[in-house]
Parts: C-alpha cells; structure tokens; sequence
C-alpha cells in the first residue's frame, strides 16, 4: 500500500471514529441510531488499526551486472582452491555476467579447482 493510501484510510477512520459520538449527542438517539453508530465506530477502528500495521511494499531487487575481464592465473595445488574471477551465487534480480581474456586455471591434486572466469555454483 502506497503511503498516500495509507494516510487517505488514516484520515477517513480518524473523520468516522470522531463522528460517532455525535451521533449520541444529537438528539436523543434511539436504538437503530445507537446500533449505527456502534457499527460505524467499529469500522473506523478497524479500518484506522488496518491502516497502521499495513507494511510499506519492498522494492524489487535491480539486475547485477558481473564482469570478470584480465583477471589472470588462478593455480590450486594438492587439494586447494584458486578463483581469480567472479565467484559465488548469481546477483539478485538477474542481470548479465561477462568473462574476457581470463587467462589459465591450473589445478593439481585430489579435490583441487581452479578457475578463472564466472563461477555461480552453490
């Protein structure tokens, strides 16, 4: 809900809940202006405590645009890890992801990785 909205509901509950006692005050009320006024109080409450826990809306997550460019050698040895580039989950909302002249990986020994360029895995 937009912040206009929520002061338009506010100040409409604010007008129905004030007016409600002068209903009583006017003369003499009688049992269906009384259960009117009962009903019309209840919906401005209900509408002005609605109004007060509505949670403004989150904005949408913007495209990442990842680049890895020259990034060089990346070596690993005997069961190490190497990454000279871009690594870890994609950005939020997208975008694109672009690798130039990355250059070599070397990897050497059991459960070794190199790498060089974009790398999105869990």
């Amino acid at each position: 809900m937009s912040q206009a909205w929520r002061v338009a509901v506010v100040a409409v509950a604010v007008v129905v809940v004030v007016s409600t006692p002068l209903v009583w005050l006017v003369d003499g009320p009688d049992t269906g202006q009384l259960v009117g006024a009962s009903v019309q109080g209840a919906t401005g409450v209900g509408a002005l405590v609605w109004a007060l826990f509505q949670k403004p809306p989150v904005p949408a997550p913007q495209p990442v645009n990842e680049e890895a460019v020259d990034t060089g050698r990346a070596e690993a040895t005997r069961g190490g890890d190497a990454h000279s580039g871009i690594r870890g989950p994609a950005g939020p909302g997208g975008g694109s992801a672009r690798a130039e002249h990355t250059g070599d990986a070397v990897a050497d020994g059991p459960g070794s990785s190199a790498g060089t360029g974009i790398d999105h895995r869990p």
